[in-house]
């Protein structure tokens, strides 16, 4: 079976640093908010290009954190809209509703999945006070035109870079595009941590300020506290594992790519919709769609390639075939936001676009643990799926 990720395997080629890390921490003594947590957070500030990290402990905190800060500093109130992806994973929306603040939902571009430009400004009202975009799948979903948007507007531009670790607009990365913004370390992220772990990177120093304070029980000083924070902290000892992972997240984003660019030139299946990779790296008059065979997409580096996401109508009869071939695939994801329980009271929302995704997307094996021979397997099991007559 070719696992659709194998972390044991992808850990495996640096567990002597990971081991050299562990003992580091053990051997300090110290296991909180300590000098590995201290280092890490300069390094992924530098890294982001942003001039603020903090650590906490997971994606959703991270984006739970800034909203929260933003509403002690005064800029959101109870009530107050925040757009956001209407295909998205539910943490991006979760976020917002846990601040009492209401999510505004707006449909994807269906050629990139990240939420549409176009579709923003109609949604706009005077009760609007930011626009979260969501790098869906580790592609970049800034644009100017959002940018504009939220200046014209004045509304604070989130980014949920929780799949875009590394991926590029232009001359910038991901997470530090925007006013603040929330990443995630799940061990099967691009930078992965070996257990929960998130971090907020921003370069605004009096938001900086606050989210560190809420993050640790609303205290600046010990048993004093400002605020009715959390209890979110990224530990030593992940913090210890992730310096290691971040030395080596450009040279595994760049084996994804390779992957992304094997599956697109091998793939020739009919009724497949393979992934449209966008190009941010001139000027943004709208990016500029990749055809990889004439441009590869290991030049673009606005995708990192969290995930490679294709669609097909008979997504479910697919998967089932591809198991049989030995092909693991996942669905990311299976039920859009709208019409989970947990919100109910939007089941009636209209958003087809979305639906159609959620219905027809399956995604391959994708990590810097294949094979050239494993990619090729899995390219020879989609294209013998009998085409639809």
């Amino acid at each position: 079976m070719i696992k659709f990720l194998d972390l044991q395997a992808i850990n495996a080629t640096y567990q002597d640093e990971l081991h050299e890390a562990a003992r580091r921490v053990i051997d300090s003594g110290w296991y909180l908010l300590g000098s590995e947590v201290g280092a890490f957070e300069e390094e992924f500030a530098q890294f982001v290009g942003a001039s603020q990290a903090i650590g906490v402990g997971n994606g959703l905190d991270a984006l739970r954190v800034i909203l929260r800060a933003y509403k002690e500093l005064g800029a959101m109130e109870d009530g107050d809209e925040v757009i956001v992806p209407a295909n998205t994973y539910i943490a991006s929306i979760l976020a917002i509703t846990d601040n009492d603040l209401t999510p505004v939902l707006v449909e994807p571009d269906p050629a990139s999945y990240n939420i549409d430009p176009v579709r923003i400004e109609a949604k706009i009202t005077d009760r609007t006070r930011a626009v979260m975009i969501v790098h869906l799948y580790g592609q970049n979903a800034y644009t100017n035109q959002i940018g504009e948007l939220c200046e014209t507007h004045d509304l604070k531009l989130i980014e949920d870079a929780a799949q875009s670790h590394g991926a590029y607009f232009q001359e910038a990365r991901t997470g530090a595009l925007g006013d603040a913004a929330g990443f995630s370390f799940y061990p099967g992220k691009n930078l992965g941590a070996l257990g929960d772990a998130g971090a907020i990177t921003t370069d605004d120093d009096e938001l900086a300020e606050t989210c560190r304070t809420l993050a640790n029980y609303g205290s600046e000083v010990k048993y004093e506290n400002k605020y009715q924070g959390y209890n979110t902290r990224l530990d030593e000892m992940q913090a210890a594992f992730l310096r290691v992972r971040l030395q080596h997240l450009p040279e595994e984003n760049q084996r994804r790519r390779e992957i992304a660019q094997q599956y697109l030139s091998g793939i020739e299946h009919p009724d497949v919709a393979l992934p449209t990779v966008y190009d941010f790296s001139g000027p943004d008059n709208g990016p500029a769609t990749v055809d990889s065979s004439a441009k590869p997409v290991t030049d673009v580096d606005s995708h990192v390639w969290h995930l490679f996401v294709s669609r097909h109508a008979e997504r479910d009869e697919l998967r089932a075939y591809l198991d049989e071939q030995g092909v693991q695939t996942l669905i990311h994801y299976p039920i859009p936001p709208h019409h989970q329980e947990a919100y109910a009271d939007w089941k009636e929302k209209d958003l087809p676009i979305t639906e159609q995704i959620h219905e027809e997307v399956f995604s391959l094996p994708m990590g810097p643990h294949l094979t050239d021979a494993e990619v090729n397997e899995v390219i020879k099991a989609v294209n013998s799926y009998p085409a639809a007559e």
